[in-house]
Formats: structure tokens, C-alpha cells, sequence
């Protein structure tokens, strides 16, 4: 199969599978545990951690494991807010963040915070002075995802950040999209929180992890050890962990210039051909990420279509297929209802070929090609 959905998931580098296979089989001990085989499973967790901070500009004791970008999103959004004083808080995302993010949002509303849901222009853009504009003396904290998962915009963090930290309100970043496929710093970007995981960067899935900068208060919402500093109870994964962290060892800049290459061949062909719209058209998005909205066309369609031709892509999140609504994201974009059920996501990885974007290529305008035959015959049939 010729696999473009990376940004849902992602398999197993090689090298990580060699380094998982590895620690399943020696590094079975309990990282909390004082005798020898519990002291070499914190070795090992204790450096994976540091290299997972590097790649942040993070301290190692500002990071935590979790079991991945979902965890993380409640983690910062529920364990931070409902550990700051006062009866009235109030809170501000936007309508495009990820279902983990905007569920956190809708149960706070359902404890009595007011949350404030930021729209975005056509491209799929937050104006940060918008944010801004929405401050008021509760507010406790902001959330803006920095890469969208179903368009790939990416997100003026940075400014956010300039605009609300006088205002002493805490600022949380969903990075699951970004980490890996553009540069993170987490001190340029000035956020307090950031989620990343490690399965859509080629690492093993039910690990991620959160940046909680020194000095955040945070409180844990699963009870029980006093494991990643009191912050999140359980006993830690650390085959996963060293995984995740040989994950982030293999992303180079490099990568990102090449994936860009792939997609705009792709785009620039399919665009040729008439009747597709990229959605989210902006220089600021993701380099593997391509949403198309192809005119008349049900994406359903095409993603089955495909799919037995032995391509894989899909319609936007992961986490919302099954579901009969439009994308919501689109939706935010403007995008009308029939046009978000006529766009489809394609995401590429570190392992795509210029010879694999070729057969996409071929396998797409194919469809179109008889789609638009079909169409002109039964306009010719019915006149």
C-alpha cells in the first residue's frame, strides 16, 4: 500500500523498532524500583527524556510522558485550570483546534468556565489580535494549536504569546502536528504548555509527552504514584519512552525541504487538471500537508476509490471518522457544508517517493477523468 495519511498516524522507523525491540527484552524494570533493573529502566527514561527536552530548548525537568497528544491536551487544560483560584475563569481557544482540546473546553463549561471559541479567516488563520481582543480581567488561559491537523496552517504563536503575557495569562500550544515536521523552540515560541506526541512522527503509539515550564501550575488528574514529578500517576512506559525518543533523534530540517518538494508536484498537477481548490492556501502551513476540496466531488468517493487501488488518504482527523458532520475546521474556514464533504486530505512522510507521488498523481486525475466523462454523458443523456 502507498501510504499518504501521516498525519493521522504514522508506522515504526526502523531504527525505532530496533531500539524498542531491544529495551522490551532488557529493560524491563520498574522505573521506580531502587535495585539494579529498576535503576537501568530510569537510566534509560531519564535519557530519553533529555533528548526529548533538547529538541524542545526545554529543561529535562519540564517535560513529562504521557500516553500521548491527547493526554497531554487534558492534561494542561484541565490539570492547569482547575488548580487556579477564583469561582469565575475564563478561557479562550479557537474552532479549529483538535477534538482532544475542544472536548476539555466543553467540560469546563460544564464545571462553570467561560469559554470563548475564536474563529479563523478562509485560510484557516487565528488573528492574534483577536485573542487579544477577548482578554478579560478572568482569563486564565489560551489554547491555539500550532499546526492543524486537517489543513496544515500553522499558527503566529510567538505573537500570540507577545500579546497575552503581560496580561498573566497562561498560554497552551496542541503541537502534536508540528513537533518533528517544522522547528520547535519553546522558549522562542514563549508557551507554558505544549503537547507533542510520538506516533505521527515514525515512533510508537500510547506515548507523548508535555512541556510544563517551571514554574506552571499544574496539578496532575489521575491519582495515584507520585510518578514525571507528581504530575501524572502510573508507572512509566520506558521501552515506549526510549522509542519516542529515537523518534526524535531521526527528524532532520531536511526532511521538511524534501516533503515540500513531494507535495507541491502533487498539487501543482492535480491543480492543472481544473476544478480543485487547495484548502488552506497559505505559505504558512505544514510541508507534508495537502487538503484538497475537489469541486462536485464526493471525497467519500475518491478516498474508497483509492483505497482499492491501494492508496491510502483520508477525509481530515482520525479522530472524527466515523462521524456523519462535515469537517469542523472547514466549516470555520467558511467552506460550506457540501464542499468540506468534497475535500480530501492528503499528508506525506520521510518515506514517500517521487515514484509514489507519480502513481498518486496517476491514480487521482484517473478518477477525475471518468468522474467528469460520466458527468458529461449523463448531461448529454438527459438533453
Amino acid at each position: 500500500m502507498l501510504y499518504f495519511d501521516h498525519n493521522a498516524t504514522t508506522f515504526l522507523a526502523p531504527e525505532v523498532t530496533d531500539t524498542m525491540t531491544v529495551a522490551l527484552r532488557e529493560v524491563f524494570g520498574n522505573a521506580s524500583s531502587t535495585h539494579r533493573q529498576g535503576q537501568l529502566a530510569r537510566q534509560h527514561l531519564e535519557q530519553s527524556r533529555r533528548t526529548i527536552a533538547r529538541f524542545l530548548n526545554a529543561s529535562p525537568a519540564e517535560f513529562i510522558f504521557t500516553s500521548g497528544g491527547t493526554e497531554s491536551n487534558n492534561l494542561a487544560i484541565l490539570g492547569l485550570v482547575r488548580n487556579l483560584p477564583g469561582p469565575y475563569k475564563h478561557v479562550i481557544t479557537t474552532a479549529i483546534e483538535h477534538p482532544s482540546v475542544l472536548e476539555c473546553y466543553r467540560q469546563l463549561e460544564r464545571e462553570g468556565v467561560e469559554v470563548t471559541y475564536v474563529g479563523v479567516d478562509s485560510r484557516g488563520i487565528v488573528d492574534a489580535r483577536e485573542v487579544e481582543r477577548n482578554l478579560r480581567p478572568n482569563t486564565v488561559l489560551v489554547s491555539v494549536m500550532h499546526a492543524n491537523n486537517e489543513v496544515g496552517t500553522i499558527q503566529s504563536i510567538k505573537e500570540i504569546a507577545g500579546l497575552i503575557r503581560h496580561r498573566n495569562v497562561f498560554l497552551h500550544c496542541d503541537g502534536v502536528q508540528a513537533f518533528g515536521k517544522i522547528g520547535v523552540d519553546v522558549q522562542e515560541l514563549d508557551v507554558d504548555l505544549y503537547s507533542i506526541s510520538a506516533h505521527k512522527i515514525f515512533g510508537p503509539k500510547g506515548i507523548g509527552g508535555l512541556y510544563v515550564r517551571k514554574g506552571t501550575p499544574l496539578r496532575g488528574i489521575q491519582h495515584g504514584g507520585r510518578h514525571e514529578r507528581e504530575r501524572r500517576a502510573g508507572t512509566e512506559n520506558v521501552p515506549a519512552a526510549m522509542g519516542f525518543a529515537r523518534a526524535v533523534e531521526l527528524c532532520e530540517p531536511s526532511i521538511a525541504d524534501a516533503l515540500a518538494d513531494l507535495r507541491d508536484r502533487f498539487e501543482a498537477e492535480v491543480l492543472y487538471r481544473g476544478g480543485v481548490v487547495i484548502n488552506g492556501a497559505t505559505p504558512g502551513r505544514l510541508p507534508n500537508t495537502s487538503n484538497l476540496l475537489f469541486c462536485g466531488l464526493s471525497a467519500e468517493a475518491l478516498v474508497i476509490a483509492l483505497d482499492r487501488k491501494g492508496i491510502a488518504v483520508s477525509t481530515g482527523s482520525a479522530c472524527s471518522s466515523g462521524s456523519v458532520e462535515p469537517s469542523h475546521v472547514l466549516l470555520a474556514m467558511g467552506r460550506s457544508r457540501d464542499e468540506a464533504r468534497s475535500s480530501v486530505r492528503f499528508s506525506f512522510g520521510r518515506y514517500n517517493t517521487a515514484e509514489d507521488v507519480r502513481v498518486l498523481i496517476e491514480a487521482v486525475t484517473a478518477f477525475l477523468s471518468r468522474l467528469r466523462a460520466n458527468v458529461r454523458l449523463e448531461r448529454s443523456l438527459v438533453v
